[in-house]
């Protein structure tokens, strides 16, 4: 009586434990990543993902002239001022002879050039808190005014410390 009572035991658990086994399941695996920026030394867009894609500037149809480009960027150096130049003269073309529009680019209010040395856009004490600041693209409209075509172009910025002391 005891083995039978035991099987049943063992059996009633093992049918108890089987209809566990056959429950729905569901798992879901996916990546994380971030990146953390050195905290010497750092300028990066402070919007993610837009320096990688094409930026439109758009035509304002009733003022007849062309729209600029703002996007914002963190900025930070503890030991010394932040500098910066353009690596090449910013401009947009559609492949026709004389038909160029100049870009102005600004960093935090200070106007970029590719024919001078770098200019400082952030001083020791402003890139030491850090600071969000904003690039800015206008484009110079040419003489004679815009003409129309699809334009391109790109701008490429570099950024660099100050030599310590020489702020």
């Amino acid at each position: 009586m005891i083995k039978q009572s035991t099987a049943l035991v063992l059996l009633a658990a093992a049918s108890l434990s089987g209809s566990e086994a056959w429950g729905a399941r569901e798992e879901h695996t996916f990546e994380v990543s971030l990146t953390i920026p050195s905290r010497p030394f750092y300028v990066i867009p402070a919007e993610p993902d837009w320096i990688h894609r094409p930026q439109q500037l758009f035509w304002d149809y009733p003022k007849a002239t062309l729209g600029s480009l703002e996007k914002n960027f963190d900025a930070r150096h503890d030991s010394s001022a932040i500098d910066a130049r353009l690596l090449l003269d910013p401009f947009l073309e559609n492949g026709r002879p004389g038909e160029i529009i100049q870009l102005r680019v600004t960093f935090n209010n200070v106007e970029l050039s590719s024919h001078v040395l770098p200019r400082q856009v952030l001083s020791r004490e402003e890139a030491a808190a850090g600071k969000r600041v904003a690039l800015k693209i206008e484009p110079v409209e040419p003489v004679g005014g815009y003409r129309s075509g699809n334009y391109y172009g790109n701008v490429l910025l570099m950024f660099s410390a100050s030599t310590p002391g020489a702020e």
